[in-house]
């Protein structure tokens, strides 16, 4: 089977309307599923956020210290690691044992002299940025929600947009994770190679503890949207709209040739600007604040009409401060060449037909260059086109091989945590460094403790 078939369940609970489902993305799902066990023995599973999957066993460990997560990884035989349970296919899945970082969640220290904080892995974006922005830094990107932890997004590369940004994982400068052995392994820049090669590291060396990011002064940000940008304007005009602020978002129905909502993030240097053109590439200022599903109510969105914030406060395209309700969708996105933009998106366009009825919206953006093994961004800028379907499964698995089909020609990546169906032969071929990868992996974990069925077909099914 396809990667991300083989777990892949239809699940009748959590289906309780909510405002957006993208905006609910990496939402904390304890607070939403049944209450939470240490190695329990009773039917009830944990599901991801989204409910399309209930992991395979409710054997779920919550340490709160190091030493309980040495203890545990030294017990299980097979183990694999939750964060925010915000993965759409089975990469974080074991039919044995789990292990949460719920836990691991404080703030370990902040060097401001070498501007650098170090933070416990199941830390979540949110709650840490206000703390770096009180003591006057930032991180040089943000997802498009804020409630993902931290070592979760960076182990799947997750990203948020920017032509001169790197994904999440970009920002590490050292990371610290339990080895199979149950031994703490801690790895920074110094050791070159093997540490690139473990920062995007999918869960498959070890239960990552802490990390250290690097960070910025803070800065202030001011957002605007434009709405209606006829596609062709993108073919000659691609880069430079991509850069026409610190990030960039571009979200699209596959309607009518149009990019819906252009959202422009912009780093305030020195006095706010007081007012923007009031076109862009022919698309129209939007005159009020706006949802990225243009029929939703955007009160849950950040700020946007050009009013100056922090940085934490406009990166995101959705508040800190809201927690979002339970609702049903699936998610999938590819990484292609930013060279390859245009043709690419005017592929996917040929299925508009198809895909438009079973879609919420799709959001491109780019992502530089990077030097992580196992990143889609491995040596090379992309675009990542992400697609937020309505929860069919039945439907979207089968218009995913289409949609990956139409992009052949441009070798795409998948998000490593969202469906995709690239056979593993296809996929494997695409990633430079996987041969290194796969010895980092027997380096660390040569019992295979952390190896799933998902990374069984994924990383070495022929």
């Amino acid at each position: 089977m396809f990667a991300t078939e083989f777990i892949f369940q239809k699940n009748s609970r959590f289906m309780d309307k909510r405002a957006f489902l993208k905006t609910s993305g990496a939402l904390v799902a304890s607070s939403l599923l049944s209450p939470l066990w240490s190695c329990t023995t009773g039917e009830k599973r944990l599901a991801n956020w989204a409910g399309n999957l209930h992991y395979s066993t409710n054997h779920v460990d919550f340490p709160d210290t190091v030493g309980e997560v040495q203890e545990i990884v030294k017990r299980c035989a097979k183990l694999r690691v939750l964060g925010t349970r915000h993965s759409f296919n089975a990469i974080a899945d074991s039919n044995q044992n789990l292990i949460s970082t719920k836990g691991l969640n404080k703030i370990i220290s902040l060097d401001k002299e070498s501007a650098m904080v170090t933070v416990e892995a199941g830390i979540k974006y949110g709650e840490l940025c206000k703390y770096l922005d009180d003591n006057g830094f930032a991180l040089h990107n943000l997802a498009s929600l804020p409630h993902i932890s931290i070592a979760g997004a960076c182990a799947t590369a997750t990203h948020g947009s920017g032509v001169k940004n790197g994904n999440l994982a970009t920002g590490i400068s050292a990371i610290e994770f339990v080895n199979a052995a149950g031994d703490l392994v801690s790895l920074s820049k110094e050791d070159g190679e093997k540490f690139y090669g473990a920062v995007v590291g999918l869960g498959a060396l070890g239960v990552v503890t802490r990390v250290t990011l690097d960070l910025l002064p803070t800065f202030t940000m001011q957002q605007v949207v434009y709405r209606n940008l006829p596609m062709k304007v993108l073919e000659n005009n691609f880069e430079a709209i991509m850069s026409s602020g610190y990030s960039v978002s571009l979200f699209t129905d596959w309607k009518n040739k149009n990019i819906n909502e252009v959202w422009i993030k912009s780093k305030v240097e020195g006095n706010p600007v007081a007012s923007f053109a009031p076109e862009f590439y022919g698309a129209k200022l939007a005159t009020k604040n706006m949802h990225p599903v243009e029929d939703q109510p955007a009160e849950n969105c950040t700020e946007q009409m050009g009013v100056p914030g922090p940085w934490f406060e406009r990166l995101p395209h959705f508040k800190m401060g809201f927690t979002p309700s339970t609702g049903k969708e699936l998610q999938a996105e590819y990484f292609v060449p930013f060279e390859n933009a245009f043709d690419a998106l005017m592929a996917v366009e040929k299925l508009h037909e198809k895909i438009t009825p079973h879609l919420f919206i799709s959001e491109i953006r780019a992502v530089a260059a990077d030097n992580l093994w196992m990143s889609p961004c491995y040596k090379k800028a992309c675009v990542a086109i992400h697609t937020t379907w309505k929860q069919d499964t039945e439907t979207i698995m089968k218009l995913l091989p289409q949609m990956e089909q139409q992009l052949a020609l441009f070798k795409p990546r998948p998000h490593w945590a969202k469906l995709f169906t690239l056979p593993p032969s296809v996929l494997q071929s695409r990633i430079e460094k996987l041969k290194d990868f796969k010895a980092l992996m027997g380096e660390y974990d040569p019992s295979r403790k952390f190896r799933n069925e998902f990374l069984e077909t994924t990383l070495f099914a022929g």
